[in-house]
């Protein structure tokens, strides 16, 4: 099955997904479930309706239980969603690194990780939004370990993301 993606009213066809991005997905959301607080969940490639002519999809969301809930639901309103997760591709460099955390943060969401891969193994880049200017300020850059107490308290080792 295809992944389309609204970004600026463009629709965008993804790529294949590497094995990489695969596993670094799966173990996150893996890992986002655990450790999120009651009320929170982590989601995977559902749509964020950020405006008419926006619709991004991350690889990763953690959103409100409660809408998580809805079975029918086929996408979130920035309301519902606490994170978003970007996993950089060759194929998707720009739009994950600069266009999809504009409309994020546009869009009021909180907190924005993007994660590269650097000789096989993640690195984090946290975000945090600028609610005043509405732009992500990053706080950190993580490599072996992601350990952060906002959005809430989690700790990660990242070379058990990669198989």
């Amino acid at each position: 099955m295809k992944h389309i993606e609204l970004v600026d009213g463009e629709l965008i066809i993804m790529d294949p997904r590497s094995e990489f991005h695969v596993s670094v997905v799966d173990g996150l959301l893996c890992e986002l479930r655990r450790q999120a607080p009651g009320g929170l969940t982590a989601v995977r490639e559902m749509d964020v309706v950020l405006g008419p002519k926006q619709r991004p999809c991350p690889d990763v969301s953690v959103v409100s239980e409660a809408s998580a809930a809805d079975l029918d639901r086929t996408y979130y309103e920035p309301g519902d969603v606490l994170l978003v997760v970007e996993v950089v591709s060759p194929s998707s460099e720009i739009r994950d690194r600069e266009t999809k955390p504009k409309r994020y943060a546009q869009g009021g969401i909180k907190h924005f990780w993007r994660v590269e891969n650097s000789d096989g193994l993640p690195v984090v880049y946290v975000y945090e939004l600028d609610p005043a200017a509405s732009v992500y300020a990053l706080t950190g850059i993580f490599h072996d370990r992601l350990k952060t107490r906002v959005p809430f308290p989690l700790d990660i080792g990242l070379d058990v993301l990669v198989r």
